[in-house]
């Protein structure tokens, strides 16, 4: 990484959310549940275009384990499971505010 940047005190947790946030879906993931609050797998898989059943698999389990969502199983049959964002990951919703904002800006 380049020296000036590591130089700047913000660098560090710059580099953290990051390694939170990175790869393609997860954004779109924290975007889903945050507008639409409660999804099953099945709504996200199909919200979000292009993405596979192991690649939301792997990334629910990813913001799962940063506490960005909630995971909550019903003992039934058939299974059903919810998610939703954790507190935590609600604090990133005014990110994703100001991304749609940003990209409506230089789309028009």
């Amino acid at each position: 990484m380049n020296k000036e940047l590591t130089d700047f005190p913000e660098a560090e947790s710059f580099n953290y959310t990051l390694s939170i946030m990175s790869g393609k879906w997860k954004m779109l993931i924290i975007f889903h549940l945050g507008y639409r609050k409660v999804m099953r797998y099945g709504e996200l898989k199909s919200t979000i275009d292009g993405i596979t059943h192991n690649m939301l698999s792997k990334q629910l389990k990813e913001l799962e384990k940063e506490n960005l969502i909630v995971r909550k199983e019903y003992s039934q049959i058939p299974p059903k499971v919810e998610y939703f964002l954790s507190d935590k990951g609600l604090s990133l919703l005014p990110i994703t505010k100001i991304m749609c904002n940003w990209g409506k800006k230089y789309t028009e």
